[in-house]
């Protein structure tokens, strides 16, 4: 694996533990992933959206790429087999290429022998609407070793037209978030979520709204802190800080 650049070189200096069932270890995610198992990691399902080449000042594109899906390839060893994955993420335009963040994804996934369950597209702007930096959707994908949809009935929207609220710049969305944590409680026997690179805690606060504990890794001190107390309102409309 590529190694990774030095400001994502954090040692888990800090543990916090929430009363709602909410463990934030502010460390770096590889090294906590790394130290872990399936085993350890029995009963849970894992969610990730990994940072792009803009976090990584020394990395070439191709270096990136390959530290992508490595990473997205070392979460995907640790999910347990009765769990799945979920990976949020939105491509780039990068010195005139289109960086498709899926197909990297999926890569990883054949590599580990994991079956994609959904993809799903999730408006960040209207229909319509030309934009550059970043394409106009993001990516919502599922995978799992052994879990198989069958029941039809159960299915939801392919395409999401709106991200909903986001406590930050790169947060998933409230929409997204519950959408994820109900899919998991509700379609898997998972009583955990795990999400590496957790960010403010956004998809940590679903999931302790659809009664699963959650487990986040985040590097930055005040993410980690902020992710151990959002939660979402009663109404499901809002994110409180």
């Amino acid at each position: 694996m590529t190694a990774l650049p030095n400001q994502f070189m954090w040692p888990a200096k800090k543990f916090m533990e929430s009363s709602s069932g909410r463990e934030v270890f502010c460390a770096d995610a590889l090294v906590w992933l790394e130290s872990q198992s399936k085993e350890s990691l029995a009963g849970s399902s894992l969610v990730a959206s990994m940072p792009d080449i803009s976090e990584f000042t020394n990395f070439s594109l191709a270096q990136w790429k390959e530290w992508f899906t490595n990473t997205a390839a070392l979460i995907m060893s640790r999910t347990p087999d009765d769990g799945v994955v979920v990976f949020y993420q939105s491509d780039i335009k990068y010195e005139g290429e289109w960086v498709d963040k899926a197909y990297l994804v999926q890569k990883a996934a054949e590599q580990e022998g994991l079956a994609l369950l959904w993809h799903k597209i999730v408006c960040r702007v209207d229909p319509g609407v030309a934009t550059f930096g970043k394409p106009a959707y993001s990516h919502i994908i599922c995978f799992s070793k052994n879990i198989r949809l069958h029941d039809m009935s159960r299915s939801t929207t392919d395409v999401i037209p709106e991200l909903g609220e986001k406590t930050w710049v790169r947060g998933m969305g409230l929409e997204n978030c519950l959408m994820i944590a109900n899919f998991i409680a509700t379609q898997t026997k998972s009583t955990t979520v795990v999400q590496p690179f957790c960010g403010e805690g956004s998809l940590l606060a679903a999931a302790a709204k659809k009664g699963l504990h959650g487990i986040g890794i985040e590097r930055s001190p005040k993410r980690a802190e902020k992710a151990r107390h959002l939660i979402i309102s009663d109404d499901l409309k809002s994110w409180i800080e």
